[in-house]
């Protein structure tokens, strides 16, 4: 099953080549009106007047290398088929739309239908007059004992610094030895956990559960290494002890590339991881984190260490007019500002309640042994972290048990605790109504003539007021309520049956009424249940557990 937004698989790489000029932001891309089967991207303000920058390759790392056509970068970009190297001919027409008489500097990633499709069309070119020379990008460390490494994300450097130099007019061979300078100390490494997905191919699951491939190609091919771990640290660790290995002492100029398919949150903590790893010290400009040499879709990340020096400074910070690269920022230390935390609490006095204790363990052991069942169970039919919120709650009043810190004794102001404790500790909508719950049933306890359970179903009825769900609205008020109501009448063993048959029988609701599954369809709800009302019914099942324990 293809897991692709297309038309045609034929002419995918042509439409989004279109796209890519119409969207250009200066509005200074054309795309050369030739054969359809020639696809270049070129300057529309070129005028030949200086050396011209081509690079290219197969479609599928994008913005690489469309992305990086406009004044400052690449004069012209050859985009092939997905991870297929273009023709003789495509990049032939390319240097010879672009050339002049400064000549043209083809820079090429090292695989072997690049090398042979550009170097053959360099030939080409020559035998008709023309100036053209070649650089090959080789900055993938993966492999050590490779006589051939491969072409990576550093290539994107190269185009900066040759970009740079051709547009300060310098000559063809001036250009070309200081791209091939940037490539002699240009050291990249990438990893990976799932490959990248082509259109109208389903591919075997390689990598396992829990481990990342590190050295995997952009174009899927299997990594160097299998590493049993997700953990940002230890792998940001790891390329960094692997790249330091090669690139040895000076400053660096680092980028943290996106490989397609990793979130924003997840690049931003892998830079974080960086800016405290190893070679912090040796950092002296960031570039990302972002996608620029991608492989589709890939989930993983790679690093490229560039070694400064004043004129690679210069030119990585020259402003550019392009899509796709980033202006470099430089590495410093976190800026952080002083502020006094402004939160009313109020004055509680511990005490202690051996009994109470015992309840509040049960409940908060209960809710962090289910996190993970949870977090399953609301990625069906939610955001998949409801099991992770209720664990922080817990977590956060077992903590103030173990630390002594809570009212035991104190029916009133114990509830008036947790209520004031889960309103900083949970995250959503779940933290604001569980604090409100437990307030309000404070409140009412705190006000006299009243049971803990009436106390419950006044905090109950708050909870229904501000959040707007009801019973049989699909949600944990549909545990909580028939609980609540039973326990009133017929007592705690009662409240468990309750809480278990009503989280049941939000498994056979059509619809939700509210919360994040009122916006999921009925052919995702079948048969699961609300994550909240299962977690309301497992805290039951465990006080009725513990209930039976003390009667015997």
């Amino acid at each position: 099953m293809s897991r692709f937004f297309f038309n045609d698989r034929k002419q995918l790489v042509n439409e989004a080549i279109e796209g890519l000029v119409i969207s250009a932001p200066q509005g200074n891309l054309v795309k050369l009106d030739t054969d359809p089967a020639i696809r270049v991207v070129v300057r529309s303000d070129w005028d030949k007047g200086r050396v011209a920058i081509i690079s290219g390759g197969g479609s599928g790392h994008e913005p690489a290398h469309a992305g990086f056509v406009g004044k400052g970068m690449l004069t012209a970009a050859v985009c092939g088929d997905l991870f297929a190297s273009p023709s003789v001919d495509a990049v032939f027409n390319a240097i010879v739309a672009v050339t002049g008489e400064h000549g043209c500097l083809l820079i090429v990633k090292n695989y072997t239908g690049d090398r042979l499709n550009f170097g053959l069309a360099a030939e080409k070119a020559k035998s008709h007059g023309l100036n053209v020379e070649m650089v090959i990008v080789a900055d993938d460390i993966a492999l050590p004992d490779n006589r051939q490494p491969r072409g990576i994300a550093g290539t994107v450097l190269v185009h900066k610094i040759a970009g740079y130099a051709a547009e300060e007019g310098k000559s063809l061979i001036q250009v070309r030895d200081l791209a091939q300078q940037a490539c002699d100390n240009l050291w990249s490494l990438g990893v990976a956990m799932q490959t990248c997905n082509l259109p109208d191919y389903e591919e075997e699951k390689r990598i396992k559960d829990g481990q990342v491939e590190l050295g995997l190609g952009i174009h899927g091919e299997p990594g160097a290494s299998v590493v049993s771990t997700q953990n940002s640290k230890i792998l940001i660790d790891t390329l960094v002890n692997t790249l330091q290995q090669s690139a040895g002492e000076g400053c660096f100029a680092v980028l943290i590339n996106n490989l397609g398919g990793v979130s924003a949150l997840e690049m931003a903590l892998l830079t974080r991881e960086l800016a405290y790893s190893a070679l912090s010290k040796q950092i002296e400009w960031l570039i990302g984190p972002a996608p620029l040499v991608t492989s589709l879709d890939m989930k993983g990340f790679s690093l490229s260490l560039l070694k400064l020096n004043d004129y690679f400074e210069q030119a990585l910070n020259a402003p550019v007019e392009t899509q796709g690269w980033q202006r470099p920022v430089a590495l410093k230390p976190l800026k952080t500002l002083a502020c006094k935390l402004i939160q009313k609490q109020s004055d509680y006095v511990p005490s202690e309640n051996s009994q109470v204790a015992a309840y509040i363990t049960a409940i908060t052991n209960t809710l962090m042994a289910q996190e993970s069942r949870l977090n399953a169970l609301d990625a069906k039919v939610g955001d998949g972290d409801t099991g992770t919120t209720f664990a922080h709650g817990a977590h956060a009043v077992a903590q103030q048990l173990a630390q002594q810190q809570l009212p035991l004794n104190d029916l009133p102001q114990l509830l008036l605790c947790i209520g004031e404790r889960l309103a900083v500790v949970m995250g959503g909508s779940s933290g604001v109504l569980m604090s409100i719950f437990f307030t309000a049933a404070g409140q009412k306890l705190q006000a006299g003539e009243t049971t803990l359970v009436e106390a419950l179903l006044n905090g109950l009825a708050q909870m229904k007021h501000y959040g707007g769900a009801d019973l049989g609205d699909r949600t944990l008020i549909d545990a909580l309520q028939p609980a609540l109501h039973a326990w009133q009448k017929q007592g705690i063993q009662a409240m468990a049956i309750a809480a278990r048959e009503g989280a049941e029988k939000t498994a056979t609701m059509h619809k939700a009424g509210a919360g994040r599954s009122s916006y999921i369809n009925e052919h995702n709800l079948a048969g699961v249940a609300d994550p909240g009302a299962v977690a309301v019914a497992e805290v039951f099942a465990a006080l009725s557990r513990l209930e039976n324990k003390q009667a015997d």
